[in-house]
Formats: structure tokens, sequence, C-alpha cells
């Protein structure tokens, strides 16, 4: 399995222009709850305990940042329970309220996305590995945490790797 250096370097190849990662910061975050407010129905017992298919896969997923890195895993864990909550609040609303959330979300947040490849001049990084859709929110996380002056070790070892973040204009969008 590759590290959590590994992951996050290859999906950062992708992501050099700042404008690109900033529209993965409103991208990504719409994707993810939109996905788990679609997978929120059917609600199955498990054990006394309501079960959806958001659930099933966002402990799958957790369970995989868990095993990158523990202090990550936790945080992607937090806030991907925060995305099922609202999931399992959409499901319990109308039908029509919570396909509004759930596709309107879900196409919102790839236009932002397919924006910010097309500006940087690169397609997703999940064209090349599909682990891209699993690694992409924690890339947006880690990206977050850098900004606020943490991880700071790990940024400088992605970015010798696939070179530092450009900001402003670039030569595919000059």
């Amino acid at each position: 399995m590759k590290t959590l250096e590994d992951q996050l370097a290859n999906y950062a190849a992708y992501h050099r222009d700042s404008r690109n990662i900033a529209t993965h910061f409103v991208g990504i975050p719409l994707i993810v709850v939109a996905v788990a407010t679609l997978l929120s129905r059917p609600v199955m017992p498990l054990a006394g305990l309501p079960v959806s298919p958001a659930v099933a896969v966002s402990l799958l997923t957790a369970l995989y940042y868990l095993r990158l890195d523990l202090r990550l895993g936790l945080l992607m864990t937090a806030l991907l329970a925060g995305a099922v909550a609202f999931g399992a609040w959409a499901a319990g609303q109308t039908t029509a309220l919570w396909l509004t959330l759930g596709v309107g979300g879900f196409a919102v947040g790839w236009v932002f996305q397919f924006v910010g490849h097309f500006r940087e001049g690169r397609k997703p990084a999940f064209v090349d590995d599909l682990i891209g859709l699993i690694i992409g929110p924690l890339f947006v996380t880690v990206e977050l945490l850098f900004l606020l002056g943490l991880y700071g070790e790990l940024q400088q070892r992605i970015d010798a790797r696939v070179g530092s973040v450009r900001r402003g204009r670039t030569p595919a969008s000059a």
C-alpha cells in the first residue's frame, strides 16, 4: 500500500495551480456531502442501528484514511461523519428535496472541479488512478492544514517531489 506521502504527492502532481486548489475547496466538499446524501437511502436496521450505504462507504473510507495516518484519519472520520449526518437529515426530507440536494450538490461540485482543472490545463487525478476519488477529500483537508501552518514538514516533502504550488497565472491559462 502506498504511504500517505505517496498518495498526497501523486494527487498533488495534478494540482499545482493555486486557483485549481481553490476550486477544490468548494467542489470536493460539495461532492462528498452530495454522495453521502444520495447514499443515505435506503436505511436498513443492522444490530438495532439504522445503516445506510452512506454509513458503509464512509466507514470503509475512514478505515483507509486511518491506515494512512492516525491523526488525519481521525479528522477525516469526523468530517465524513458530518457528511453522513447531513445526508441522513436530507434523506428524511421529501424525495424532491433529497434529490435536489444530492444531485444538485454533485453537479455543482463537479462544475467547480472541472473549471479548476480547465484553468490549470490538467486532467483530474482520478482519470489515471481511481484512488484519487478517495484521496481528493484528504488532499483538500491537508491543503487547508498547510494554509493554517500545520504539517509543514509533510508539505515540504510533497513540494520536493512534485514542485511548489504556483500562484496566479500559469502557462496553461496564459
